[in-house]
């Protein structure tokens, strides 16, 4: 039985990702990229080559669109994404074959990164009233703490 070269060796490793899941749409297109969607959040994100699908992108449009709907709002639909995509690729190690490597962890880095300052402007928080409240009458008054019994 021959002896594989490391360049064979990593070609396998490279080529071992799971097949495309039947039915994911990989899709970008620039000019939309403010339609609070898919193209913006793929913009926003930098996950932008679906030229490959599965191997160049993070997410498919399916996920993406999971995501989106149903958020109360954009950053928390931009942080599931972030989530997901940092779930995906947990798993991905460094490998190291004769003089080849791959950093694969270094990937997840990235999307690490933007997760955990996305999180740390979410967890701020804006100040705000109860606007029914602030346009009722009053609740202070002059006189309130007026003792009418006291002799």
């Amino acid at each position: 039985m021959r002896q594989r070269t490391a360049v064979e060796k990593m070609q396998e490793v490279q080529n071992s990702t799971l097949p495309d899941e039947v039915g994911a749409t990989y899709s970008y297109t620039p000019s939309k990229c403010q339609d609070k969607g898919i193209n913006q959040m793929r913009f926003e994100l930098g996950d932008t080559d679906v030229h490959g699908n599965a191997r160049t992108s993070a997410l498919c449009d399916e996920e993406y669109n999971a995501m989106i709907i149903g958020k109360a709002s954009w950053n928390l639909a931009k942080l599931a994404c972030l989530e997901a995509i940092v779930m995906k690729l947990a798993y991905e190690v460094d490998t190291s074959v004769g003089g080849l490597s791959y950093s694969l962890s270094a990937r997840a880095d990235r999307w690490l990164q933007m997760r955990d300052k996305l999180k740390r402007q979410l967890e701020g928080g804006i100040p705000s009233g109860n606007a029914s409240a602030l346009s009722g009458p009053a609740y202070f008054y002059p006189g309130m703490l007026a003792n009418n019994w006291k002799g």
